[in-house]
């Protein structure tokens, strides 16, 4: 029987299908140009929004966005993901354009570029690995909400006809898929509603009502700040808060669609590539920003996409649309924009998670790490602080679990010429499992010798090496002896280099 040629390795980053591919396949290229068509449709409100939040002129954030989406689809690691101008970034910076003026605010925008490449070069990326999955869940969930919630001011105190009209799109996206997916759902359902509402002349919020729009392209900004520490100190606090919440939120971003697509993304590309973009978007007078989640969900869940080139496009279209076609783009109904990111939520939002069934087979610590994240995001409206406190929680829960892993048995033997205790350890020892580990022992009881055996354990930090000092060192006050055997390579590296010198137990 003949042995099986070893295949080569493939290249996990490898996107498929490749951007050659989809040029070449005429399927493929118009799934990715209407999803591309359809994601820039849904910029323009959202970035005429999160200017407003910044406290910046709405051209400010549709520069930002284009400039981001086009440039990212060159430079970022995840292929089909959408990077633009987002709601975090703006909360983030919006007291310097407010307390310091615009060019301050660009100034901020560039520095926080350059801080996300610095910090994608030392390879921050590679933290994402401690981000446990109950709050990757509770990111998305969370996330979900947002954009229903974000969708509530367009539904409240608004003519009638905006309920039939977002109802009719929900129809149409939830419908269409089923008979065919060759034209996104979503683009045809705002076609449809901005024909109808234009034809029968209905009387509804448009996208024109959201702000003006630009008339020109984007120009070169240099902003005119002084180049000195006083500056630095200004704006480097809002430029590493808002280089570390774009980070955080692009590769979460990224690390979800990379389940949704069952594949790879080069993250530490995605970092680096994240700050450049922000830089160019600066220097184009740009607000900057960071990967956008609704909108990548249009893109790679709603509209299929999964190619560089619907992002490129996006872009591309944003810019088309806002300044060639803006008075066409004005007209569009924001019931339309509303439908589709309703259905986006609905698409977002992890149901399985809340299954009663999912609940019960659930650790609890799982559930609450999960529901810590959604409610922090949900309450402070920034997905990076509830990040950052799912994975505080998860670690508290995961050392409250491990701490009680731990177990100390003892036995006498009266067989060797010296009375003996021996005591046997058994579990992963850290500053949480090993702070009780000094009362695990009978002192007063035990007989002149005591053997404790850490074959079944592992040392892991100084605490642990702190606790042992201490157990030896009252028995040596009892003019008793203990002797540690058995420990493993690892264990023994630890054990003899901090053994005796960190002033525990005396």
């Amino acid at each position: 029987m003949a042995l099986a040629q070893k295949s080569p390795t493939p290249d996990r980053y490898k996107a498929e299908p490749s951007v050659m591919t989809a040029l070449r396949t005429p399927r493929l290229l118009t799934r990715e140009v209407l999803a591309g068509l359809v994601v820039a449709m849904a910029l323009i409100p959202e970035a005429i929004s999160f200017s407003i939040i910044a406290g910046v002129d709405p051209r400010v954030g549709l520069f930002s966005s284009f400039v981001m989406a086009v440039s990212i689809a060159f430079l970022g690691g995840r292929p089909a993901m959408i990077t633009a101008a987002t709601g975090a970034i703006a909360l983030v910076i919006a007291p310097v354009a407010r307390e310091y003026g615009m060019d301050y605010f660009i100034a901020t925008v560039i520095l926080a570029g350059l801080l996300q490449v610095i910090l994608g070069v030392l390879g921050v990326a590679k933290l994402m690995r401690f981000i446990p999955r109950s709050v990757m869940v509770g990111f998305v969930n969370a996330l979900a909400i947002l954009i229903f919630i974000a969708q509530l001011p367009h539904l409240l105190g608004v003519p009638f006809m905006v309920y039939p009209l977002v109802a009719i799109g929900i129809i149409i996206m939830v419908i269409m898929p089923r008979f065919t997916k060759i034209i996104p759902a979503p683009l045809v359902a705002i076609v449809v509603l901005t024909i109808a509402t234009v034809t029968i002349a209905i009387n509804v919020p448009t996208v024109g009502d959201q702000g003006e729009l630009p008339k020109s392209l984007p120009e070169l900004f240099i902003p005119n700040v002084p180049l000195n520490a006083e500056t630095l100190t200004i704006i480097a606090p809002y430029a590493l808060a808002m280089a570390m919440v774009g980070i955080l939120e692009s590769l979460m971003t990224a690390k979800l669609v990379d389940e949704v697509t069952d594949t790879h993304s080069h993250k530490t590309r995605e970092t680096w590539g994240q700050g450049v973009s922000n830089m160019l978007s600066g220097f184009f007078g740009g607000m900057g920003g960071c990967a956008m989640i609704g909108q990548t969900m249009i893109n790679v869940k709603a509209s299929g996409a999964r190619t560089r080139i619907s992002t490129f496009l996006a872009g591309v279209f944003l810019l088309i649309l806002v300044v060639a076609l803006g008075d066409v783009v004005a007209i569009i109904p924001m019931a339309a924009l509303v439908a589709v990111m309703i259905i986006v939520s609905v698409l977002t939002f992890d149901w399985h998670s809340i299954r009663l069934s999912t609940l019960q087979r659930m650790p609890k610590s799982e559930t609450t790490v999960m529901v810590a994240t959604v409610a922090v995001v949900v309450i402070t409206h920034n997905l990076a602080i509830g990040v950052v406190v799912g994975v505080l929680v998860a670690m508290v829960a995961f050392a409250r679990r491990v701490a009680h892993l731990v177990d100390v048995e003892r036995s006498l033997s009266n067989d060797e010429s010296v009375p003996t205790a021996y005591y046997t350890v058994t579990g992963a020892l850290f500053f949480a499992s090993s702070n009780d580990l000094t009362t695990q022992f009978e002192y007063a009881e035990d007989p002149d010798r005591i053997v404790i055996d850490m074959a079944a354990s592992h040392i892991w930090d100084a605490s642990t090496v702190a606790a042992l000092d201490s157990i030896t060192n009252k028995y040596e006050r009892l003019g008793k002896r203990a002797v540690i055997v058995g420990m493993n390579d690892a264990s023994t590296n630890i054990h003899a280099r901090l053994a005796g010198n960190l002033g525990g137990g005396h």
